[in-house]
């Protein structure tokens, strides 16, 4: 596509070294600059592409994106913002592929992934073909296609990654908004039939500053600009305000929550009659006035609302409620998401990536429900993190457990040790049973041989994760396996 036809995507101050070249692609990387290439100079935090775009134009690049003028003799479109015009140019050159097929967004401190997966079920379930963009990577029919490096993929990647997926044949995306993707314009130029909310709680207020900047993050998705439907969980504090601003934005919202939840009842999308067991549970969905009696096979009543928040937004694009039950009812379980591990012992031991204080007590107040025996936690903090947390999450896993073992997460480039000792205050602070095991498969180790039968150990932070950041190096480590591997060593 000629550049001058792309430039019409944005707001263009002035061109440098104006010629009809081609542009083919979009990228901000340039490590991954191909011939035919738009190289976009985004100013980052200890980086600025502007530093880069000489070895772009080198590497094929046509053209620039740029905010102020280099001293290169290849074409340059300056912007205000590199990094808000990115995305609509990049959409422009793929076609504008969220346009071509519905792309339902999803956003929330907690159950992303897990929302996206009940969507793939439910898809899966009406004979479509759905493909999945966030924590977990990228999926198309069920099949992973590729890693994760962010939640939201950079503007580029991400129309880049769009496209890909319709060409693969894929005709509804659901893919995961994180705050940092909608602060930084990743996903500007993307238009979403349907955006969802699932809740707000203390993370990555490192990054954001305050809680109230990191809702209004959050809030931006639930605006015309990018949406025209907005489904909202009501249960959540922040929920009626963001319902009030979406509908003064002209959004027609969903609500959502379960009916005997805080704010649920009188939702449009509910979930009642709640009957846990440690496998799943069966509730009555009503959907509109409609009602479908199933059996979600994912435990925890914050696994209910998540399917609330998938059938709001499956339901928001035109899928039955016959449908969306099947499918919720034969959904998989979602790697790393209150996963099961093990079989066989008298303990159960269950695996999450919850890694906030509200996700720690959610969690554990889940297994607590499914069991007559003691919680025991096993949890550390990542390093190179929101460092405001670690007392709240220590305190949430005290509050939340009968015994606590304190160990390492990701520590990344800081020392484990003080990591812990950041945590450790929050445990102190509720008169926690803790111990510290800064190994952390001794830490798994340890509280699979303190389990008694009927009691339930509970791993936060890493998921499906397989690796653990140590410094520079990723070291291979997956929660799952070592847990699988101490309990067949213990009861076996």
């Amino acid at each position: 596509m000629r550049l001058h036809d792309l430039l019409g995507a944005i707001d263009v101050l002035e061109v440098f070294h104006d010629s009809p070249v081609d542009v083919s692609d979009v990228t901000h990387d340039s490590r991954t600059v191909r011939p035919g290439a738009l190289f976009c100079c985004i100013p980052g935090v200890y980086r600025d592409g502007h530093d880069f775009a000489a070895q772009a134009v080198d590497d094929g690049a046509v053209a620039l994106l740029v905010e102020r003028k280099l001293a290169v003799a290849t074409p340059q479109a300056r912007v205000q913002s590199v990094r808000a015009a990115a995305g609509p140019i990049a959409a422009r050159v793929h076609g504008d592929p969220s346009h071509q097929r519905p792309v339902l967004g999803v956003t929330g401190t907690n159950g992303k992934t897990t929302t996206t997966f009940l969507l793939e079920a439910i898809f899966t379930e009406a004979g479509r073909h759905p493909a999945l963009v966030g924590t977990a990577g990228v999926r198309c029919d069920g099949a992973s296609i590729g890693a994760a490096r962010f939640t939201t993929p950079e503007a580029p990647d991400l129309q880049r990654t769009l496209a890909e997926l319709l060409a693969r044949g894929a005709d509804v995306v659901a893919m995961e908004v994180s705050s940092h993707a909608l602060a930084e314009r990743r996903v500007d130029g993307t238009r979403f039939a349907a955006v969802g909310y699932t809740n707000l709680a203390h993370e990555h207020l490192d990054y954001h500053g305050t809680i109230e900047e990191y809702f209004e993050a959050k809030a931006r998705l639930f605006t015309a600009q990018f949406a025209s439907t907005a489904v909202i969980n009501i249960d959540d504090e922040r929920g009626s305000t963001l319902v009030a601003r979406a509908e003064s934005d002209g959004l027609d919202v969903v609500s959502y929550g379960i009916d005997a939840g805080v704010r649920g009842a009188g939702a449009r999308v509910t979930g009642a009659d709640l009957q846990p067991d440690t496998t799943g549970t069966r509730f009555r969905l009503e959907v509109d006035g409609a009602t479908a009696e199933l059996r979600l096979p994912i435990a925890g009543r914050f696994n209910v609302a998540n399917a609330l928040a998938a059938s709001g937004l499956a339901h928001a694009i035109g899928v039955g409620l016959d449908v969306i039950a099947a499918g919720l009812s034969n959904a998989p379980g979602v790697p790393g998401r209150f996963e099961s591990v093990g079989s066989g012992a008298p303990v159960r031991v269950v695996v999450d990536y919850a890694h906030t204080p509200a996700g720690i007590t959610t969690v554990l107040a889940a297994a607590r429900s499914l069991s007559n025996g003691r919680i025991i936690a096993v949890f550390g903090c990542g390093g190179d993190r929101d460092t405001g947390k670690r007392a709240g999450m220590g305190a949430a896993a005290g509050q939340g457990a009968d015994a606590v073992v304190l160990t390492n997460d990701n520590p990344r480039s800081e020392d484990p040790a003080t990591i812990a000792a950041e945590a450790e205050v929050g445990l102190q602070s509720v008169g926690a049973d803790y111990t510290i095991e800064l190994d952390r498969r001794r830490a798994i180790r340890a509280a699979v041989a303190s389990a008694r039968p009927g009691d339930t150990v509970v791993i936060l932070g890493k998921g499906a994760e397989t690796t653990q950041h140590v410094g520079e190096t990723l070291k291979p480590f997956d929660d799952r396996l070592v847990a699988t591997e101490e309990l067949a060593a213990r009861w076996n």
